[in-house]
């Protein structure tokens, strides 16, 4: 229905980006201006013999008219107006869909603006810190949006599938006959028959805590030892996506925009990845093999020699429209609940600027490192997924050097959790069974949570200092007369 109410203000944008009256859209599209009209106020629905002529006299992509960017707005811009420097405003639910719907562009600059707010404010912080601690310090933040936001928003925008890149891949896997069996010495020697660039392992007191090192000038490329074979197969596949894709590199960072040089040597980085992970999985085998053991993990991990999260970060990827995968949602957290990784596919939503719903089982994770966790969740809409999560520990180093843990969350709609070996034996039926989470305390309307931290955005706080409900911003229930 949200798409449905949406889609008059898409077309009236359009026309007028076109610079066309209603009268000149009605006759290109051969309908009369009155009729345009109903379309444009949502009083009329739109065909989909009329939605192609749309897309083709407007010369837009069929994707425009559909509902996903206008809900990341809506739903990042409730998350802003959940802030407390907004609530005098008193703005609900209907106000933020009304902005999106007439004036999407005027939502993305109160996007853009909260934003340099948050680093401005951010950054008095730290200065005040420093200076209180007499610290030396210099320049501060320009207000832009850090360079792992503008990497992350510029991979949604491409549904993490970059067609360029899967053909770069496939033309390397052709040209260098990669085979899962001798994939290492495969690599090195196109890196130096093709580029020029030798490669080197050294130890690990050599490599001075750097995994991977590469000399332009010398053409000369060092792993350290401490890298297992499979990570040693990625950093190879990486170094030559930098050498030997840089025009489609290039292209694609271009197209992203990128306000600074750290955005765009950031975007590099991540795109390089993309290409690694393509190299090592190859989608249409990859695909198969998915399908055919049920998103079974750790079998393809076996499969193709590649990690928990190197294969979660590619099942993410197989968007490609004629061959499909299950569209996941990913995130990446640290025990201390910070998200350093994150997409999404499947429709769900994640917390940009503060605090992610406790409930979730990507940090219940961290109580069983290394099992995998399970759990229904069912979102304040009724929107349910099934996800899966647990935690993977960075490999390198030795009986000295301190490990890292992360928690890796995937999950799905619940329409296609029957496709995972993991939804095996879970009663998919009874929602009942649902864990209850949110986005993120102040954006959930859930009142009978033990887990709240903050009071819910659409509600007053209604302290009663008499009485103690489930926690200190959950109402107690009515006691009876």
């Amino acid at each position: 229905m949200a798409a449905k109410a949406l889609l008059g203000s898409k077309v009236r944008r359009l026309r007028r980006a076109k610079g066309l009256t209603q009268s000149q859209l009605a006759a290109r599209l051969g309908v009369s201006p009155s009729y345009l009209n109903l379309i444009e106020h949502d009083r009329r629905s739109v065909t989909v013999p009329m939605l192609l002529r749309l897309a083709e006299v407007l010369q837009a992509d069929l994707a425009k008219f559909g509902a996903d960017e206008d809900a990341r707005l809506v739903a990042e811009l409730t998350e802003v107006f959940s802030d407390g420097f907004f609530e005098s405003h008193g703005l609900k639910a209907p106000d933020i869909r009304d902005l999106v719907a007439s004036s999407p562009g005027a939502g993305q600059a109160v996007l853009d603006l909260y934003r340099a707010y948050r680093q401005a404010r951010d950054d008095s912080r730290g200065l005040a810190a420093r200076l209180s601690e007499d610290a030396q310090w210099g320049g501060g933040s320009d207000g832009r949006a850090a360079p792992e936001e503008e990497v992350s928003d510029f991979i949604q925008a491409h549904n993490n599938h970059f067609p360029e890149l899967e053909r770069e891949a496939e033309a390397l896997a052709a040209e260098a006959q990669l085979a899962s069996a001798d994939l290492e010495p495969r690599l090195v020697e196109h890196l130096r028959q093709a580029h020029g660039v030798t490669v080197e392992v050294v130890a690990s007191e050599a490599a001075g805590g750097v995994m991977r090192r590469f000399e332009p000038k010398r053409r000369r490329l060092t792993l350290s030892e401490v890298l297992p074979p499979r990570s040693r197969h990625f950093q190879l596949a990486h170094q030559i996506a930098l050498v030997g894709c840089r025009p489609a590199l290039d292209a694609l960072v271009a197209r992203g925009k990128f306000s600074t040089p750290d955005a765009r040597a950031l975007a590099r980085v991540a795109l390089a990845n993309y290409f690694a992970g393509a190299v090592l999985m190859p989608y249409d085998a990859f695909l198969a093999a998915a399908r055919a053991m049920r998103y079974d993990i750790e079998l393809l991990g076996h499969r193709f020699r590649t990690s928990f999260e190197q294969v979660c970060h590619r099942l993410t990827t197989l968007q490609r429209p004629d061959a499909r995968g299950v569209p996941f949602h990913l995130l990446r957290v640290d025990i201390a609940g910070n998200i350093s990784k994150r997409f999404s596919a499947s429709g769900f939503r994640f917390s940009r600027y503060g605090r992610s719903c406790p409930r979730w089982n990507v940090f219940t994770a961290f109580l069983s490192p290394g099992f995998i966790r399970t759990q229904l969740s069912r979102m304040p809409d009724g929107t349910t997924f099934f996800c899966i999560a647990r935690t993977v520990r960075k490999e390198g180093g030795g009986f000295q050097v301190s490990q890292t843990r992360f928690a890796i969350g995937l999950g799905c709609e619940i329409g296609h959790a029957r496709e995972l070996v993991y939804a095996d034996g879970v009663d998919l039926e009874n929602l009942d069974a649902a864990v209850p989470i949110g986005t993120a305390c102040r954006l959930c309307e859930r009142t009978d949570c033990r887990q709240r931290a903050f009071p819910p955005l659409m509600q007053s706080l209604g302290v009663d200092e008499n009485v103690r409900g489930l926690s200190f911003y959950v109402a107690p229930p009515e006691r009876p007369a």
